[in-house]
C-alpha cells in the first residue's frame, strides 16, 4: 500500500512524495504493521549482494526456534564454504566453531564462508538451503525475489530481489526473532580460530557504519552489501520512542550515498510518523450467551491495536 490520497491511489501513482536519494531502489517501512511510507523504484529486481544473508538468518532462527540446532551446537567448516571469497572470517576446512559464534560472524563481519557453514549444517547442502530460502521467499510474498546462493556472492544475473522484498524479509526477522539485534549492535568483537596451528583471535568490525554516525534514534541493524554488479546497498532497522523504522536503499553509488539516503529516509520518517497504539482500548460490553450455563461472558482484547498516522 502506498501513503497519498485517494486521487493519487486511483491514479496508479506508485511513488510516493518522500525525500530525495541518490540510490535509484529505496523504501521505507514501518515495522509493526508493514506499511510503506515513502519508496523509489521499489520493485525493479537488483542485486542484493550480502543483503541475501538476512534469509540465511532467517532460516537460522527458524531451525533455533523448531530446536533443530542449538546456538552451542558445534559446526565443522567444510572445504566448499572454506573456498568462498568476497567478505570472510577465514575459517579453516576442518574448523569447528558454535553456531552462535557463525551468527555473529554472518551479522557482523557478513561472512561468505560463516554463511555456507550454516547452510549446509542445517540444510545438509548450500542447494538444499537456497530451495529453502526460495520457499520462504514465497511464504512472505516477495514476488520479485529469486535467490542462487546463501551469502549474495554469486555473479549469477538471476540471483535477483526488489527493495520492497528486503524490507519485507527485514521486517519478518527483526519482529519474529527481535533477538537479532544483540548481533547486529555489536561494534566490535572477536573470534578464535582454533587449528593445527594453534588458537589464533580475529577481529569482527561491524560493516554497518550507521551505527556509529550520529542521529536523534537508536540504529539497531541490519545488513550492508556490495559487489560491482550491485553496488551499495544497506538494509538499516532504527527505533525511537518505540516506532521501529526499516529503510532499505539498493545500487546506491559509493560507500557515503548507501549511509547518506537511509539517513536520509530515517530522518524524515521519524519526522512524518506517530503510532498510534491502543493498549487498554476502550471498556468493552458483555457478549451476551444463548442457551449457555452463564447469560453472558466479558471482553477482553486479544491485543494492542496500533496504526500509523502521518503528520501534515
Amino acid at each position: 500500500g502506498n501513503v497519498g490520497s485517494a486521487a493519487e491511489e486511483t491514479s496508479g501513482a506508485s511513488v510516493t512524495s518522500g525525500p530525495e536519494v541518490s540510490s535509484p531502489s529505496a523504501v521505507l517501512m514501518e515495522a509493526s504493521t508493514g506499511q510503506v511510507i515513502c519508496e523509489k523504484g521499489a520493485d525493479e529486481q537488483r542485486s542484493p549482494a550480502s543483503i541475501t544473508k538476512i534469509m540465511t538468518l532467517i532460516l537460522i532462527f527458524d531451525a533455533l526456534e523448531s530446536g533443530k540446532i542449538s546456538l552451542e551446537d558445534e559446526v565443522v567448516t567444510s572445504a566448499h564454504a572454506k573456498s568462498m571469497g568476497g567478505s570472510q572470517v577465514f575459517l579453516e576446512e576442518g574448523e569447528k566453531q558454535t553456531v552462535e559464534t557463525l551468527i555473529k560472524c554472518i551479522v557482523i563481519a557478513s561472512g561468505n564462508d560463516a554463511s555456507v557453514a550454516m547452510a549446509e549444517y542445517i540444510a545438509g547442502s548450500e542447494e538444499e538451503f537456497v530451495r529453502m530460502m526460495n520457499e520462504r521467499a514465497a511464504g512472505l510474498g516477495m514476488t520479485g525475489t529469486h535467490f542462487v546462493d546463501c551469502c549474495g556472492l554469486t555473479e549469477d544475473p538471476s540471483h535477483r530481489t526488489t527493495a520492497r522484498d528486503i524490507a519485507v524479509m527485514s521486517r519478518e526477522l527483526i519482529n519474529r526473532y527481535p533477538q537479532i539485534h544483540e548481533y547486529s549492535t555489536i561494534w566490535m568483537d572477536t573470534i578464535t580460530h582454533v587449528t593445527k596451528q594453534g588458537s589464533k583471535e580475529f577481529g569482527l568490525a561491524n560493516t554497518n557504519k550507521l551505527l556509529k554516525m550520529a542521529a536523534n534514534f537508536t540504529v539497531t541493524g541490519l545488513k550492508t552489501g556490495s559487489t560491482s554488479s550491485a553496488k551499495y546497498c544497506l538494509s538499516a532497522t532504527a527505533e525511537k520512542d518505540g516506532v521501529r523504522l526499516i529503510a532499505v536503499v539498493m545500487a546506491a553509488p559509493d560507500f557515503k550515498a548507501r549511509f547518506q539516503d537511509a539517513m536520509t529516509l530515517l530522518n524524515y520518517g521519524y519526522a512524518v510518523c506517530r503510532l498510534y497504539e491502543d493498549k487498554e482500548g476502550l471498556p468493552l460490553p458483555q457478549m451476551p450467551v444463548t442457551n449457555g450455563v452463564e447469560t453472558s461472558v466479558p471482553l477482553v482484547y486479544s491485543g494492542s491495536f496500533s496504526y500509523l498516522g502521518m503528520n501534515g
